[in-house]
């Protein structure tokens, strides 16, 4: 059974930054592509940015191009997300997910989901 569990959220005002941790426990971490979606209050959750199992690729929303970053390291059984430039539209709950298949934007395809942590960006 995997386990993924999300850290580093908070209040932040605009333009600031934060860095998200997802940690896995469980099986081998390098198997899994992995990837960070966010729910804002009254809205479908949506996919942020993904990674694939070596780290050698990664794709990300429009809406967040240029000013977030996933990484990920295989020997701290480890994934991240910086974010830099925050906008109050990036609030949200942000969540990251571990898939068996290639990382997708569509949530079914990912196999385990953390519980998440919640970014609230302040203008």
């Amino acid at each position: 059974q995997v386990q993924l569990v999300e850290s580093g959220g908070g209040l932040v005002q605009a333009g600031g930054s934060l860095r998200l941790s997802c940690v896995h426990s469980g099986r081998t971490f390098s198997t899994y592509s992995m990837g960070w979606f966010r729910q804002a209050p009254g809205q479908e959750r949506e996919f942020v940015a993904g990674i694939t199992r070596s780290g050698g690729s990664t794709y990300y929303v429009d809406s967040v191009k240029g000013r977030f970053t996933i990484s990920r390291d295989n020997a701290k059984n480890t994934m991240y997300l910086q974010m830099n430039s925050l906008k109050p539209e990036d609030t949200a709950v942000y969540y990251c997910a571990a898939s068996l298949g290639l990382p997708t934007s569509r949530e079914y395809g990912y196999d385990y989901w953390g519980q998440g942590t919640q970014v609230t960006v302040s203008s």
